[in-house]
C-alpha cells in the first residue's frame, strides 16, 4: 500500500466512521453498517477500498468475516505523516533563526 491511497481512501468520510467504529476492535459488516446512514452493500464497498488501501485487515471467523484497522498500513500512512510534521518543525527552526539573527543586528 502506498499512502496516497490511504489519504484517498480516507477522504471519504463513511470510510472515516467505519474507521472510529473499528478503532475498539474488530467488528463484523453487520455491527460496523449499524447505525451508518447508508446501506449494509454500501458499507461493504468501502469495507473493500479500506481493504485494498491496506488500512484494514479481513478475517474469516466462522461464517462471517471480522475486519480490523491493519497496524503495517496505518503505520506507512503516519510514517508519511511524521514526514510532513518533521518538513513544518525544520521550516519554524529556520524562521526562529532567522529571527534571532536579525534580532542580534
Amino acid at each position: 500500500m502506498a499512502y496516497q491511497d490511504a489519504i484517498t481512501a480516507l477522504a471519504d468520510p463513511t470510510r472515516r466512521v467505519i474507521i472510529e467504529k473499528l478503532r475498539r476492535g474488530p467488528l463484523p459488516v453487520g455491527a460496523i453498517a449499524a447505525g451508518m446512514e447508508v446501506s449494509r452493500p454500501a458499507v461493504s464497498q468501502h469495507l473493500r477500498v479500506l481493504s485494498d488501501a491496506g488500512l484494514l485487515a479481513v478475517r474469516p471467523e466462522g461464517n462471517r468475516r471480522l475486519y480490523a484497522i491493519a497496524p503495517d498500513g496505518v503505520d506507512e500512512l503516519r510514517r508519511y505523516l511524521d514526514t510532513l510534521w518533521d518538513d513544518a518543525l525544520a521550516g519554524f527552526a529556520r524562521a526562529a533563526e532567522e529571527k534571532a539573527k536579525g534580532n542580534a543586528k
